[in-house]
């Protein structure tokens, strides 16, 4: 590279090398999880085993020069829907259909409606989180809260399987957004009295309708296309509304991330003017590994005072990127954001199910420090 990007380090979310959030399972807890599948160990069992994996893991983490931190969502089985089931008036369900993935289908499970929607007081994920906190403070890093963000669980409530129960709840699509918006702000203040400073909101609702084949295939017109995405922007912002100043709220958006598979392609160009431009976050996690998310022009959209996680390198493939290459697409990028802007991280998690992608743990380990690496070198 003739002339080198120098920018300078951050001391806050995101930081120049970054993850977005899962983590591969490692084997001791994918058996103990069968195990207690099978009813042959007790959930207390189970629960040790996913407390030693996570400590095991922050540890990795740290030494990998991470100073924010996840529990490699190591307690789910998926990266959105067990979050759906922990809130009241949403339940689990068995669906016909998994999924659809290139070439593959997932397991046939989504979040269903049995009454309205709200929190009580608790949630599963306020406890792991607990835990998290207390692992990452012994070990000097910050805790990060990853969890779908509100448009999500809006989108799994659209599926058709569960239109009917929807409707027969909320006979006003309004009251539901509604709801919905009220008790995520309420769960992320209750995340926030814990000590979270550090929110990810995992939208994977942009990736669908960047994709205009499978916007054809859904029977979507123009006009119905852009009222959607102005909704789904919309719950997003109601939902972080008058939140604590000193919390950060981010957002990963990506085009499905199973088993090394995808679910859309297609460039971020339709989505953009609106998410870009108006959703009230503090920072973009956006997927960028492959010719699948277009150019960076759209980045065009977005406000100098938000950073950018470019997911340049693959989570879904274990051989490693070339360096040079990895640089050149940053300062493709810095044509439309300033080189402060812009931060490093894989494309996805490495893991968005407990099935995870088809690479090593030592593969997944080399991204992470590679990564570290370049941000090293770009931003001293």
């Amino acid at each position: 590279m003739t002339e080198k990007l120098l920018g300078k380090q951050r001391v806050e979310v995101p930081y120049r090398n970054d993850i977005v959030g899962s983590f591969l399972r490692p084997e001791e807890l994918k058996k103990a999880r069968k195990q207690y599948e099978n009813g042959e160990i007790s959930r207390e069992a189970l629960k040790a085993v996913e407390d030693k994996a996570i400590r095991d893991l922050v540890k990795k983490e740290k030494s990998a020069g991470l100073k924010s931190v996840t529990d490699g969502e190591f307690r789910r089985s998926w990266w959105h829907l067990d979050f759906m089931w922990g809130i009241y008036g949403v339940e689990y369900k068995k669906v016909d259909r998994g999924y659809l993935f290139k070439g593959e289908e997932t397991r046939a499970e989504t979040a269903g409606l049995y009454g309205k929607v709200k929190f009580t007081g608790t949630h599963p994920f306020l406890e792991h989180y607990k835990f998290l906190k207390e692992v990452a403070d012994e070990e000097g890093v910050e805790a990060r809260q990853t969890i779908p963000a509100p448009a999500q669980l809006l989108l799994e409530l659209q599926r058709p399987e569960n239109i009917a129960d929807v409707k027969f709840i909320y006979e006003d699509q309004e009251d539901l957004i509604n709801d919905i918006a009220k008790t995520y702000n309420q769960i992320i203040k209750a995340f926030y009295d814990l000590g979270c400073r550090n929110i990810q909101l995992d939208d994977c609702t942009w990736g669908t309708f960047c994709d205009k084949s499978l916007i054809k295939l859904l029977g979507y017109t123009e006009e119905q296309v852009n009222e959607t995405l102005n909704l789904f922007v919309r719950l997003n912002n109601l939902a972080i509304k008058d939140l604590p100043r000193d919390l950060r709220i981010t957002t990963h958006v990506c085009r499905g991330n199973y088993h090394s598979t995808y679910a859309s392609e297609g460039p971020y160009d339709p989505v953009a003017e609106i998410l870009f431009a108006k959703e009230n976050v503090d920072a973009f996690y956006l997927e960028y590994d492959d010719e699948r998310s277009g150019g960076f022009e759209p980045l065009k959209y977005i406000p100098r005072d938000k950073q950018v996680v470019l997911g340049l390198v693959s989570s879904k493939i274990g051989k490693l990127e070339k360096k040079e290459n990895i640089i050149r697409r940053i300062k493709e990028a810095s044509e439309y954001l300033d080189i402060d802007q812009i931060c490093l991280s894989p494309q996805c998690g490495f893991a968005s199910t407990e099935e995870g992608n088809i690479l090593t743990e030592e593969e997944q380990w080399k991204k992470i420090k590679f990564i570290k690496e370049i941000a090293e070198e770009i931003w001293a």
